[in-house]
């Protein structure tokens, strides 16, 4: 199984959004930024570099949000979403093709990775 963080970054009550490119898998589906740890790396150190790599941004990482297995064709992932917050910089696209702050009650207006509907769904809880 394959360890991945995810970060919920929120700003007030709305949360970042990212798209994926055309040109990789689940393409141009929106996710929450993030990836595979590298060995010997928490899930913290992952997710601060993600959202730099990605982002260009760097984030305060606060609790977990929720996790969730998810099997794909070719992977399992053991995904952890933690609630984070921007400290420093202004997110970039860096490593998508679209980036949008939403509050919940839009979460319907996009299509997710499949691997984000049991986040989703709580978030819809709030």
């Amino acid at each position: 199984m394959t360890e991945v963080a995810a970060a919920l970054i929120w700003k007030n009550d709305r949360f970042l959004i990212c798209r994926r490119p055309p040109h990789k898998g689940n393409a141009l589906l929106w996710e929450f930024v993030g990836g595979k740890l590298e060995k010997g790396e928490t899930h913290e150190e992952a997710l601060i570099r993600e959202c730099r790599e990605e982002l260009g941004v760097t984030v305060k990482v606060g609790e977990p949000f929720c996790e969730i297995v998810h099997t794909y064709p070719d992977i399992t992932i053991h995904l952890t979403v933690f609630n984070t917050q921007i400290s420093d910089g202004v997110p970039q696209k860096f490593e998508h093709v679209d980036l949008k702050w939403i509050k919940p009650d839009e979460i319907d207006n996009y299509e997710f990775c499949v691997s984000a509907k049991p986040t989703l769904d709580k978030l819809k809880g709030l």
